[in-house]
């Protein structure tokens, strides 16, 4: 049956996908807004499917920590959930990608339309400096800029080091860096196909006090995004079930 449920969900994450690209195709002369709008329903399909078809249900802590405006989300990576659900639950997300992902035909003609930000890691100190001065413009419009400190999807038990991108967005912005950590890996394994149903958790945690240097922040982020994953994957799978908080914006009610 999980099996099963699984490949129900697969077939409606690609047919989703699909679906959308191709639909969306009309809207890359339009304004950036249409391309997002687009990705957000995009998103909210997908989670819903999740639901539907596996039983996830997703719940979010501290979204009051998420001050308005320009900010930089630093958020724990254990999933491919986890570079979905931001753009269902921010209204204007720049996800920090690798630039290898806008080479994609349809969802790289997306991304660079929506103001994605590429990373070149094999570009050194001018690729460092154009997304840079990409972040600070999307900063500066007011976005919010997701970037995953460890540069990958984690599994499940593991650590890596933080990488060094989120401290220079966080400086070169001068935005407000907030540490996110979530349990998703248990229920949507890297790279695996069954995927379990359950509960994901996610769970905001207050920004990082201003000046803090770059080792200071990189060990702060560290230290507060595993220390709360860790708390999350010691709580049980099952349990009760707490709505989104209203005033979120771009939020479908529907994921609670």
């Amino acid at each position: 049956m999980l099996w099963a449920r699984s490949l129900l969900f697969n077939l409606l994450f690609f047919g989703i996908t699909a679906v959308v690209s191709i639909a969306t195709i009309p809207t890359l002369p339009m304004s950036r807004r249409s391309t997002l709008w687009m990705t957000k329903l995009w998103a909210r399909w997908v989670i819903w499917a999740l639901r539907w078809s596996v039983g996830v249900t997703v719940e979010i802590r501290g979204w009051e920590n998420l001050p308005p405006g320009g900010v930089v989300i630093a958020a724990k990576h254990q999933s491919a959930f986890d570079t979905i659900i931001w753009l269902s639950l921010l209204e204007e997300p720049a996800y920090v990608m690798k630039k290898e992902l806008l080479r994609i035909p349809l969802y790289g003609w997306h991304a660079r339309k929506a103001g994605m930000i590429p990373v070149d890691r094999e570009g050194g100190g001018a690729a460092l400096r154009n997304m840079l001065r990409a972040a600070t413009a999307r900063v500066a419009a007011g976005r919010q800029v997701v970037i995953f400190p460890e540069g990958t999807r984690t599994p499940v038990g593991q650590r890596v080091s933080y990488q060094p991108g989120v401290v220079a967005i966080a400086a070169g912005t001068g935005a407000p860096v907030v540490p996110v950590a979530t349990d998703s890996g248990r229920v949507w394994g890297r790279r695996h196909f069954i995927k379990r149903p359950g509960m994901i958790r996610i769970s905001v945690l207050p920004a990082l006090p201003p000046g803090l240097n770059r080792a200071r922040l990189l060990t702060a982020l560290e230290t507060q995004i595993e220390g709360e994953t860790d708390r999350l994957m010691a709580e049980p799978q099952a349990g009760p079930i707490a709505a989104i908080p209203t005033g979120q914006p771009a939020v479908d009610k529907s994921v609670d």
